[in-house]
């Protein structure tokens, strides 16, 4: 059994044949199979992922160049589109789709020779912090089976964590790639917005909706990352910043503001305000300066978010009908109650309740009130983001309240859930780039989080930083 610890190190045993992209994939499928019980993998890319493996092994038997990420075992969420192969967003009503293209990132990731294993269990529609509410099951913590894996994009930290495969996509729309990193002791970086092409993500909420990488170490991430962003044309939310190269990490001292208002926030996690302490005395003790700040909005962000978001979904989820593609129901005896009875039928729980909160925050009579205001409010919220930006290099507050929760603890208080998002929105809100790494391990046995932000199209320090703990 081959032990994966980075990227650099599975080319460098590619290389000297001390295993092939063949066992490789032979081996993840063997793995994925005898972990079904997580419930990380929807589908596995069998008959693809060899192929790619053998044109690779093939390249390598012939010293031919291989790419930055030879051999790289990546499993996809299940709202990425991989052209030929099924995608479904974790929902009934796109049940049996195939999609005609590929996302710019999974296109990225196959020219430098990546093999993409198979699509992975999310919140449908990625909509939800545990991933219970997939249309097909939960997916479980391999760290703890009892406990969700967060979400939505939990079956990517899953399959990572429980080496399924070395490195997964996931999607972030709040938080949706570093919550689940964080409860899953992994690394997950959300992009800077426009940073990766969002061609190809099915989308849930355009404005916020981000790709972005779950890897082991940070360096993978890096690595990843360098492959995955740049312009698109297929995206004019894409940016035409010059593109991140993954190189060596810095020592550089940064200064770095903790946002008080979360540290010392009323439902945090006594352990997991320690952690975090303890990962800046780290960080203070190899030279960075650490400041204590005010953050006034830290109550504003979840409404805020919801607002904006439900509004976006209620439009994008609009072309789910049934009369195009996905899931058509048997009981419509008309064009309106096949639409009617499709949705119904189709859309789960959660889905439906954002798609008629954001419906109602854009009616006539309430636009105004909810979403005019909540677009204010995220200004507010951006101004204040890129003031504390201004004067310091980082920002730093913890990934999440707490660690992983039970199955069922917050399912039946929507309110409850939606607070799991309370520190990992801001990024999403302000747009700038954001990531969760491991700072410690509870007495509960499970892994925590630290997360780092910093301001638009600077992931670099991001890395710097992260690296250094």
């Amino acid at each position: 059994m081959y032990l994966f610890s980075n990227i650099d190190q599975l080319r460098s045993d590619l290389t000297t044949k001390k295993i092939s992209c063949v066992d490789l994939v032979n081996q993840s499928i063997l793995e994925i199979r005898k972990q079904q019980h997580l419930n990380a993998f929807l589908e596995i890319f069998e008959k693809s992922a060899l192929e790619t493996a053998k044109r690779v092994d093939e390249k390598i038997t012939k010293n031919q160049a291989i790419g930055k990420l030879a051999g790289t075992i990546i499993g996809i969420k299940d709202n990425i589109c991989y052209k030929h192969h099924k995608v479904s967003a974790s929902s009934k009503i796109l049940e049996g789709f195939e999609s005609l293209y590929s996302a710019t990132a999974v296109e990225k990731l196959l020219a430098e020779d990546a093999i993409i294993i198979g699509r992975l269990n999310c919140d449908e529609f990625a909509m939800g912090s545990s991933n219970e509410n997939s249309a097909f099951g939960k997916v479980l913590n391999p760290l703890n089976p009892h406990c969700v894996p967060g979400g939505s994009s939990g079956g990517s930290a899953a399959a990572v964590a429980a080496n399924l495969c070395h490195v997964a996509l996931g999607s972030d729309t709040g938080g949706s790639i570093r919550q689940p990193a964080s409860f899953t002791g992994t690394v997950g970086l959300k992009p800077t917005y426009g940073r990766v092409s969002r061609y190809g993500l099915i989308a849930y909420a355009s404005s916020f909706d981000q790709i972005g990488p779950i890897t082991k170490t940070v360096t993978d991430a890096s690595i990843v990352l360098g492959v995955i962003n740049g312009l698109d044309a297929h995206d004019n939310t894409s940016s035409s910043e010059p593109a991140y190269t993954h190189k060596n990490f810095t020592k550089k001292k940064y200064k770095i503001a903790v946002l008080g208002d979360c540290i010392n926030a009323k439902g945090l996690d006594a352990e997991v305000k320690l952690a975090v302490s303890e990962a800046l005395n780290v960080l203070k003790t190899k030279g960075h300066t650490i400041t204590e700040v005010n953050f006034p909005y830290l109550d504003y962000l979840v409404p805020t978010y919801y607002v904006l978001t439900t509004a976006e979904a209620s439009s994008n989820l609009a072309r789910f009908t049934g009369i195009h593609y996905g899931y058509r129901s048997s009981n419509g005896k008309d064009l309106e109650s096949t639409y009617k009875k499709t949705r119904g039928e189709g859309f789960g729980k959660e889905v439906k309740r954002r798609i008629m909160l954001g419906t109602f925050v854009l009616s006539a009579g309430y636009y105004d009130a909810y979403y005019a205001k909540a677009q204010k409010v995220r200004r507010v919220i951006q101004n204040k983001t890129f003031d504390l930006l201004k004067e310091y290099d980082i920002i730093v507050t913890p990934s999440t309240p707490g660690t992983a929760f039970e199955f069922g603890k917050n399912s039946t208080d929507p309110i409850k859930m939606y607070l799991e998002d309370i520190f990992t929105v801001q990024a999403n809100i302000a747009g700038v780039p954001a990531i969760s790494v491991p700072c410690g391990k509870h007495s509960n046995g499970l892994p925590m989080g630290i997360q780092f932000m910093a301001n638009y199209f600077e992931e670099e320090k991001l890395f710097d930083v992260s690296s250094q703990l």
